[in-house]
Parts: C-alpha cells; structure tokens; sequence
C-alpha cells in the first residue's frame, strides 16, 4: 500500500482562470480585456460565446469556496483580472475590483485553503493591446507595475505566485494561429510575445525579491504536450525535438535558468526573434522558486519540410478527449522527468491536467468514469515522477468548474463540479468525488 502514497505534506488543489469562470467582465468600474473584445467579435467563438456570465463566480464565489471546502481542497489556484484592477492597464487603480480579490482570498483562508495566484491568464487589458500589448516592450514596465500592486495588497495573506500561464498558447495561439485574442496571425509578433513575456516574469521576480514576502514563493506555468518521434529516423527524433524545444517547458525555461533561448530554435527561427533580443538574457535569467508544468495530451511527430519548424503531427490511434486530445499518461510522465533532468527546478508543481469529455446529468448526478480514469491513469504517472526523484510539491486538477473553454466556449467541459449555465446550479461529479477521496487518503487507491 505505502508505494501508492503522495508525500505527506503533498498540495492538493483545483484550477481556474479569472475571464473563464468570473462572468460580469465591466461590473464594478472593470476595464475591457482582450479576451471581452475577441469574445465579442462575430466569429471568432464556438457559437458566438462570450465570458459574460460564465460560472458568474464573481457572485457566487463563496457557494464555489464552500464546494472546495466540501471536497477538502488544500489549495487554489486562480487568476487575478489585471483589467479590474487597472481599467486601462495602469494609472488609476479600481479599488472595487482589488475588494473582489481581497474578499475571494479572506475567505479562503477562512475554509483553510492555500490560494495559489496567477498574475495573468490571458485577460490582457484591451487598453494595452491598442498600445501594441505583448509587441510592445513597454509591457514588460506595465506587468510589473501591476504584479508589484498586487503583492502589496495581497502579499500579507498570499505566499504563492505565478508570473504567467501558458507564455506559449498567449504568443503562438494568440499571435500565430489567431485563434485566441488579440487573434493576429504575425510570427514575428509571436516571438516578441515570447520574449517581452520572458522580460515581464523576470523583471516581476526581482520586483517580488525586493518586496520581501515572507515565506513568498514565486514561479511561472508552461503548456506541455509530450513530443515522440513518428519513426526512429533521425529526421523524426530532430523533428520531435525541436518541437519540444518550441512548444513546451525549454522555450522559457533555457532563458530563465541558462540564459539562452534553446540550440534548435536559434538555429531554425533566429530571423523571428526580435532584434538585439540578446541583450536583455541576462536580466532574463532570474531564479525562480518553482515551475508550474500543465499536461493534458501527447502526439507523435513527423518530419515535413512545409511546415513550420520541420514537423507535423501524425495519429496513433490512442483514445481522445472530447477536445480531440490523445490521451497519454505515460507523456506526463517524460514531460516532469525531463523538466526535473533539464533545469532541476527546486520545486515543480502541476499546475494544470484534466480532461473534457461529453458529461450528462442523469437523476441529478454526473457520472463520468473517464475523466476519472484519466485522473487516476496521470496520478499514477505523477507518483512514479516523485520516486524518480522530481520534485512535484502538487497537484491542481483542471478545472474546478465547467467553465467557458475560451475559442470553444461552453462546448468543453472540463470541470469536477458541472455547471447547469442556465440556472448555475453546480453539481459535484463523480469524479469531484473520487478525487475528494484522493485528497482524504493522500493516494489514488482506497
């Protein structure tokens, strides 16, 4: 029985994000996000949805904390709306959108729940896109302006910190594929995104440093999916690698803790990255107290010479999602071994994994056997990852709620706790259940 324990001490919590579950984005003086615009925009949503009302959590945030407290959370994770703080990205402070968060933290401290907070999750203020948002190398000056703000109102209560999530899907999904706000299709503009990201985490970790928050941890969160080659060609395993090197952990790690961008990336797309962008690596490379890692999928990678860097991805029959998403535990486990092999971060935490599938109500319960077999399938990964030494401190399943999916809106369901959107009445799943036990035994097996 022992070897299927988590370390006593382990973090158990649930995830969410500010624009997905808040609903009433301009109540209260709140300044319009990127994400209100694209959202707002014909077309560019699954059904023209929009983060108007989602889980309308910032009504209901005491019924949702009651939730966690029902499931036995020992943490939380969410984001901060940087827009209801700054209506128009800096300047005048909306000191009923700072109330909000100060309510939300009081309380969970009051249900004996670590809140765990994410500077920013893609709800950039739409003022500050109109000033060129993440191109502009300004923003690095705006974040940290806004990240030191919220230490200081909140560093008293809040210990854990997260500079930014998925740096990757805000510069690439937003700035390449145009499918996430602002919705730009500009390569050159994706890698400026990287790099004044990359500047904005750095800068706010020295500013954090400076702030001095006792027993303050501050980290950043990375998308991950794990990278095979298709074949055992040379031209696969290159062509995996660098999609690896681009699309997960090494894109933003290798500046934080080596102070260079990864070998492949400079070789194929140095022309992208932004001019002189060499001079600020220094200032980049800036310890960190741990590294959020979010996994959901995995795929195999095929060398072609149309596509970008070399690479596309091929099927191998493994069961899916309802997002289309290979399920694939035995990626999660590369994905912590290879971060802990690479960087030897002090501590990791998973930040994010989870699964959407097709959830029906029947007789006022939800029962969704395979998003808890899922859950168990990555546990069991993250278990095996601790006793091959990586330092996992632990887990957040994704999501609490069933929440607004971004591009997808109300399509995907991603939550532990179903949301009925026409009543938000919520419902505890049944795998809200198992993992309540998971969190009571400290174990998946009970």
């Amino acid at each position: 029985m022992s070897e299927k324990v988590f370390p006593k001490d382990f973090m158990w919590g649930a995830a969410t994000a500010s624009y997905q579950i808040e609903g009433s984005p301009l109540v209260d003086g709140a300044g319009s996000s990127i994400w209100h615009r694209f959202s707002h925009t014909p077309g560019n949503t699954y059904n023209g949805d929009t983060g108007d009302v989602a889980d309308d959590h910032y009504n209901k945030y005491k019924e949702d904390i009651a939730l966690m407290k029902e499931l036995g959370l020992k943490a939380y994770r969410f984001s901060i709306s940087w827009p209801r703080i700054f209506p128009y990205g800096k300047g005048k402070i909306n000191e009923k959108g700072v109330d909000f968060y100060n309510r939300l933290v009081d309380e969970l401290l009051k249900a004996n729940i670590t809140p765990f907070v994410t500077l920013y999750h893609w709800d950039l203020p739409a003022a500050l896109q109109d000033l060129g948002g993440w191109t502009n190398r300004d923003i690095a000056y705006w974040y940290t302006d806004y990240a030191d703000y919220m230490f200081q109102r909140f560093g008293d209560r809040v210990k854990n910190w997260i500079t930014l999530n998925e740096p990757w899907v805000m510069a690439f999904v937003g700035h390449f594929m145009g499918e996430h706000a602002p919705g730009m299709k500009d390569l050159y503009a994706s890698f400026s995104a990287v790099h004044n990201q990359l500047r904005a985490h750095s800068k706010t970790v020295k500013t954090f440093r400076e702030e001095n928050i006792k027993e303050g941890k501050i980290g950043i969160t990375l998308s991950n999916t794990s990278h095979d080659p298709a074949a055992d060609s040379q031209e696969d395993i290159d062509a995996a690698r660098l999609a690896h090197e681009w699309s997960n952990y090494p894109l933003f790690l290798n500046p934080i803790y080596k102070g260079d961008y990864p070998k492949g990336i400079k070789e194929h797309v140095s022309e992208f990255l932004p001019h002189n962008y060499e001079n600020d690596l220094e200032e980049i490379k800036e310890k960190i107290d741990f590294v959020g890692i979010n996994y959901y999928s995995g795929d195999l990678v095929k060398t072609d010479t149309k596509s970008f860097l070399g690479g596309k991805t091929v099927e191998r029959g493994l069961p899916k999602t309802e997002m289309g998403w290979e399920i694939y535990p035995e990626g999660f486990y590369k994905i912590l071994k290879g971060v802990q092999e690479e960087y030897n971060p002090k501590e990791v935490y998973v930040t994010e994994n989870g699964a959407a599938f097709d959830d029906k109500v029947v007789n006022q319960e939800v029962h969704d056997e395979k998003r808890i077999e899922y859950l168990k399938q990555h546990l069991e990964q993250a278990l095996r990852a601790i006793q091959n030494g990586v330092t996992l401190k632990g887990y957040f399943a994704w999501s609490l709620l069933d929440n607004f999916e971004w591009a997808w809106g109300y399509s995907k369901r991603f939550g532990i706790v179903y949301v009925d959107y026409k009543t938000q009445k919520r419902i505890i799943k049944d795998s809200g259940k198992w993992y309540s036990q998971v969190i009571k035994n400290n174990s998946f097996e009970f």
